[in-house]
């Protein structure tokens, strides 16, 4: 049979484009590639890269404090504008985006601006009407913000909107105590909008290492954020003068804006999966093997539409092994067992890799090497901010299980300890390297004696 593309692409985030530019580019491929918004995906026009700007943004007040701590008295900031930050931020975007459509188009793939579903196993159906053919479909469409299902959610933002604002508003409720919640009460409360956030556990930033979790849930109200705990929404009415929050704990309150930040869904509806033998799971992410092939063999997913670990960087691991597999002879799947990842909080951020104290305890014997300390820079200003490192060990096999940092830069950092911790490290391997002073992440490799020790959780 006779095919119009070897592969086609649906989505055009950091999965799709990378797969399609490595296939294409690389080995040869005729590729064709669907978008229906902006070609960048979440990360570029709508998540890392304009949240990651905010997040500089939005830290003139500390900065202005610390100046003062320094010995700069009259060290003073001035009013916030975001329709000047706005316009720099768009233009920004729109030259990411463009990079981007220009190293699809060099490879030679054909990009079409409109969305795309499957008719069936190898054809591809445009918004336009247009069919095509594929020897390859390749999903990579993503995530879209959910909401938890309360009457009158319609009023609210979801996380997306954050960078559409016309003006910033007022008074606002985040809902939510995932990273994406927590960065944005850090970025709205760091331009001075007086920010709620509610979260119905008992501490923000589930699935990290508790202690971390506890140090982050502490900063949030010493930046200023009305953090809420153990209490969610279940009704909003919107009047004259803004939205009424109903709490579950019986109590309201009124907000210009409200924004969810509760989670994403893979974004698999209305892709025509219907028309094919692709299964999903309840939630609607797309089941694949550790190939990314689907249960139909033409057909492939990457990325947050799979529900597998959502983060761009693995989106892009998963594309290029895909294209390199597939299209260039050279079959390689994707280790998703470490896998750093960093939340920008303000000052302090939280980096990790591997598991958690809780993950470890439950797995066997772990001992724990844990400091917490104010860093130099932040003390020396008259911060009482609190800095923490941790590594954890194998007794057994003297194995470096996970690294959890929580502080400055923490991002920075956590990436190059993901480097030894990936490649197998012993604890004595960190130990065996010289410190660079005077430095925060010289705690790394200067913990000599663990600060507890577990036995593991019995069987």
């Amino acid at each position: 049979m006779t095919f119009d593309y070897d592969l086609f692409v649906i989505g055009g985030g950091s999965g799709g484009v990378r797969a399609a530019r490595i296939a294409a580019g690389e080995h040869g491929a005729k590729v064709g590639l669907a978008e229906e918004s902006r070609l960048g995906g979440t990360c570029v026009i709508r998540g890392c890269v304009p949240k990651k700007l905010m997040i500089f943004a939005s830290q003139a007040g500390n900065m202005q404090a610390e100046m003062q701590g320094y010995g700069w008295p009259d060290a003073k900031t001035g009013d916030f504008s975001w329709e000047i930050y706005r316009e720099k931020q768009d233009a920004e975007l729109t030259r990411l985006e463009l990079i981007y459509r220009a190293g699809l188009e060099r490879a030679g793939v054909e990009v079409h601006d409109q969305r795309a579903k499957l008719a069936d196993h190898h054809t591809v159906e445009l918004a336009d009407g247009t069919r095509m053919t594929a020897k390859h479909i390749l999903i990579a469409t993503g995530g879209r913000p959910a909401k938890i299902g309360v009457p009158g959610e319609e009023h609210a933002m979801i996380s997306d909107d954050l960078f559409l604002m016309d003006k910033l508003p007022k008074r606002v409720l985040l809902v939510g105590g995932g990273f994406i919640a927590c960065e944005f009460a850090t970025i709205l409360a760091g331009l001075g909008v007086d920010t709620v956030q509610a979260y119905r556990g008992d501490a923000v930033l589930r699935g990290f290492d508790r202690e971390a979790r506890d140090l982050a849930t502490l900063q949030l109200s010493h930046q200023g954020i009305d953090l809420r705990l153990g209490i969610t929404p279940t009704r909003l009415d919107k009047g004259a003068d803004g939205i009424t929050v109903s709490f579950d704990d019986d109590s309201t309150d009124r907000f210009d804006a409200v924004m969810f930040a509760t989670g994403r869904d893979p974004y698999s509806w209305g892709l025509g999966l219907e028309n094919t033998q692709v299964k999903t799971q309840p939630n609607g992410a797309i089941i694949v093997d550790e190939w990314s092939q689907t249960s139909v063999p033409s057909v492939y997913a990457v990325g947050d539409v799979t529900n597998r670990v959502n983060l761009t960087p693995v989106a892009i691991r998963e594309g290029h092994s895909f294209a390199d597999t597939v299209f260039g002879n050279k079959p390689r799947t994707v280790d998703h067992s470490i896998v750093a990842s960093a939340v920008y909080l303000r000052p302090h951020e939280l980096g990790s890799v591997g598991l958690t104290e809780e993950e470890a305890v439950l797995r066997g014997p772990v001992d724990v090497y844990s400091t917490v300390f104010r860093p130099m820079r932040s003390m020396f200003a008259g911060s009482d901010a609190r800095m923490m490192m941790k590594l954890l060990v194998d007794p057994k096999t003297d194995k470096v299980l996970g690294c959890h940092i929580f502080g400055p830069e923490a991002g920075e950092m956590i990436q190059l300890s993901a480097i030894p911790i990936g490649m197998g490290a012993t604890k004595a391997q960190f130990d065996a390297t010289i410190a660079v002073h005077p430095t925060a992440a010289e705690e790394l490799v200067t913990m000599r004696q663990p600060s507890r020790r577990h036995h593991g959780v019995p069987g």
